[in-house]
């Protein structure tokens, strides 16, 4: 909670929570009881991990792991379960889910936490569109455990019973920024920073001298176009530049994107999804460029998991896609915000440490 607002644990203030957090368990055992209907295996990867993700823009929490012998090592609480379950995937396991509990540092707004409830599930052997099916039965199983005909947020509606739309980066960039996105993309998914610096400037993106293409891209995707997306029904946002698909496989006949998509409902971002790739030396180059990117703009680096490189070349083909599970309960209960949703926030800085 925030400070100035009062404790989660006072009793008044618990009970105006408490209708939003046994539907919060109600979702979450309708969801259970889809995914093993459907032969899924629920498994739980560990926290406690070597990295906590090599993506530009996440950050991990860092502790010490110590042996018996009193040496220290240094572990960081996972940012998602992600390659836990892919060296699952590797070992040989079909179909699996996790209901994880993540860690990011560096995130607290509305819809952000520092700890949340990441929900992924990867299907081995099956097309990354499967999982587009699978984001619109959750968003209608989750509606009906939560006794709810719609969901909100902010005064947006989505019809979680009807089909999602799906829509390209390239379509959503023209319809709602006026900007044609592919033409800042060279044949081998390249990017043109001047061509799209110029189009962004023209539709009133304020852009700083050194942004780079993907800054430029990340804002006018949270400008222009994110606020547009899941608008009485859900979108499925689709075909990624590659640039901007870390873990995915490029699209078959179309190396400038990526099988990768996100699921978007009331302009809220709820899922992120890719045909997973599997090639541990272009995952290797992917890492390596977002930890110097890293570098770059916040002066640190985190470790590549070598065992989880080493377990990508024995993982079959696959789909995968992470769920932020606390903002779909979010727009079931139609909440305002994440702490409302959890039952027990984690502490802002300043409030009863001793």
């Amino acid at each position: 909670m925030r400070n100035g607002n009062p404790p989660f644990w006072r009793p008044d203030i618990h009970a105006d929570r408490r209708p939003a957090l046994l539907v919060r368990g109600r979702i979450k055992a309708a969801l259970r009881r889809w995914f093993e209907a459907q032969g899924f295996i629920e498994v739980e990867a560990a926290i406690l991990q070597l990295s906590p993700g090599n993506e530009t823009h996440l950050h991990g929490f860092a502790t010490t792991l110590i042996d018996d012998g009193g040496a220290g090592y240094p572990y960081y609480l996972h940012t998602s379960p992600e390659f836990a379950a892919k060296k699952l995937l590797a070992a040989g396991e079909p179909r699996i889910f996790d209901f994880a509990r993540v860690f990011r540092n560096r995130e607290r707004t509305a819809l952000h936490h520092p700890e949340f409830t990441m929900l992924e599930w990867y299907r081995a052997g099956e097309d990354y569109e499967a999982l587009m099916q699978d984001c619109a039965a959750l968003l209608a199983e989750a509606a009906r455990a939560a006794g709810t005909a719609v969901l909100r947020w902010r005064g947006s509606e989505v019809d979680p019973f009807a089909e999602p739309e799906r829509l390209t980066l390239h379509e959503a960039f023209a319809r709602h920024a006026g900007i044609d996105l592919m033409a800042t993309l060279a044949g081998d998914g390249a990017t043109d920073r001047q061509a799209l610096a110029a189009q962004a400037l023209a539709v009133g993106i304020r852009l700083a001298e050194d942004d780079s293409w993907s800054d430029i891209f990340s804002r006018v995707l949270s400008e222009k176009i994110e606020p547009q997306l899941g608008r009485g029904r859900a979108t499925i946002l689709c075909e990624y530049p590659i640039c901007e698909a870390a873990l995915a496989r490029p699209k078959p006949g179309d190396p400038r994107v990526a099988e990768r998509f996100e699921l978007y409902a009331c302009g809220v971002e709820l899922a992120n999804a890719f045909g997973e790739l599997t090639d541990p030396a272009e995952q290797r180059r992917r890492f390596e460029a977002d930890m110097d990117e890293k570098q770059r703009i916040y002066g640190e680096r985190y470790p590549i998991d070598e065992d989880f490189l080493a377990a990508l070349s024995l993982m079959p083909q696959a789909s995968g896609i992470a769920l932020g599970f606390d903002r779909l309960v979010i727009l079931a209960t139609d909440a305002r915000r994440i702490e409302d949703v959890l039952w027990t926030p984690v502490a802002e800085p300043g409030r009863g440490g001793r």
